[in-house]
């Protein structure tokens, strides 16, 4: 037996379990497909400063949670903990900006890692869909990204998901504000970690779970107050698009998420039937991080959804998704002849486009009937030597549990048939 293990805090996907992640990955992607974006793969691994500039210093992914590597050549690397730093950086390294219109629409999805305290719902490896639009200041373009998150959960299903939605400011009044919650912030009884956060961006503070936090931040300034007249417009358009097409949100003026990097809009998806992890996705705009991480001003939105919490909030409502049965047809050979034959059919059913599997191990038909059910197939072929002499083979349907000959070089054709 192996004695390894898959690391603390991760995970493996095996089927038939594996086939709902790829659904919902499917379904996420599918209203992004649909609108413009096309899709980007970015590397596992990055320069650790793309995260600490753009992430933030002071976030608790890049100073406890990110995993950083030396190269043997003295490169620090780091593996990605969140896609946006990544997409950017990829898009301004290939000029995307200056090749085509603008916004520029990418969506991707994969693995990312950071080192917290694996529990239900937070894992150390997780798998995210993300998109951005890169290149454009629009209300229009926030409000297109909380909408297409929000029908690609109800495609999948999910009703009992709430959208928070909130206004970072921007560089005209966020520090405006970020001195009045400095000023809040050190009159209270805070320990020194906190302090030092609350010293390079205080808002983080405000995103602290801790209870004994939450309850000294009663009263603490809010930044609506403090918006600027551009930033309360700009607000209120995307509220009244989103609104107008359908969709409802909650306003949550505590809302900062977990990045430095957003300005202006900021919203999450949050599933209540998922406990103390309750968040499965969110973004923002980011207007400033291109700058941060070397390239030119290039306002930008997006967002990321968890898969891993989608599937949770998929449990949480009893959900079951339709997949259909990875096989549709299961051939099942008795004696060598038949085997020979029968393969060269399996062959030529999937070429034809049709899903089929085979009995590899040469068992006895009860035997590899069982392996046929268990496979999902509609259909299963059956031939043996007497079957061959008379030039057919006996199709069985597993639904009905029918049974007929067909003819040897009709049959995939009739399968094709009957499959629609």
């Amino acid at each position: 037996m192996s004695t390894f293990k898959a690391p603390k805090g991760t995970y493996d996907l095996l089927p038939p379990v594996s086939a709902t992640y790829l659904a919902v990955r499917e379904a996420i992607a599918a209203p992004l497909r649909n609108s413009g974006y096309g899709y980007i793969e970015t590397p596992g691994f990055e320069n650790v400063e793309l995260f600490a500039r753009g992430v933030g210093e002071s976030t608790d992914i890049v100073t406890k949670e990110m995993y950083t590597l030396t190269t043997k050549g003295g490169d620090e690397l780091a593996l990605r903990p969140e896609g946006t730093a990544s997409v950017l950086r990829a898009a301004l390294e290939a000029n995307l900006h200056k090749v085509g219109n603008l916004p520029v629409k990418l969506w991707y999805s994969g693995s990312y890692y950071r080192y917290e305290r694996p529990q239900k719902g937070r894992y150390r490896h997780f798998s995210q869909v993300g998109a951005e639009a890169i290149g454009a200041e629009d209300p229009a373009l926030d409000a297109e990204m909380i909408i297409l998150a929000d029908q690609a959960y109800r495609t999948l299903g999910l009703r009992d998901f709430r959208i928070l939605l909130n206004s970072l400011g921007d560089k005209e009044c966020r520090p405006v504000y970020r001195e009045a919650l400095q000023s809040f912030l050190r009159g209270l009884d805070l320990d020194e970690d906190t302090v030092r956060r609350a010293e390079i961006n205080p808002l983080r503070v405000l995103d602290d779970k801790r209870p004994d936090v939450q309850r000294q931040l009663v009263g603490a300034p809010v930044l609506r107050d403090y918006l600027c007249d551009a930033c309360k417009a700009y607000h209120e358009e995307v509220r009244a698009l989103v609104t107008a097409a359908g969709v409802a949100f909650e306003d949550d003026e505590k809302l900062v998420r977990g990045l430095d990097y957003y300005t202006r809009t900021t919203f999450e998806f949050v599933h209540d039937g998922l406990g103390s992890q309750s968040a499965v996705g969110g973004g923002g705009r980011y207007d400033g991080l291109s700058e941060m991480i070397g390239g030119p001003a290039l306002p930008s939105v997006g967002w990321a959804l968890g898969v891993d919490r989608t599937v949770l909030a998929l449990e949480a409502e009893g959900i079951v998704l339709d997949i259909p049965a990875a096989t549709s047809v299961y051939a099942v050979p008795l004696g060598e002849e038949a085997r020979r034959v029968l393969f060269a059919k399996v062959v030529e059913l999937r070429k034809a486009g049709v899903a089929t599997d085979f009995s590899f191990t040469g068992r006895g038909l009860k035997s590899a009937m069982k392996n046929a059910h268990r496979s999902g197939a509609r259909y299963v072929v059956v031939a043996g030597e007497r079957d061959l002499a008379e030039g057919q083979v006996q199709v069985k349907d597993m639904e009905s549990g029918e049974q007929e000959p067909v003819a040897l070089d009709a049959v995939v054709a009739e399968l094709r048939r009957r499959l629609g």
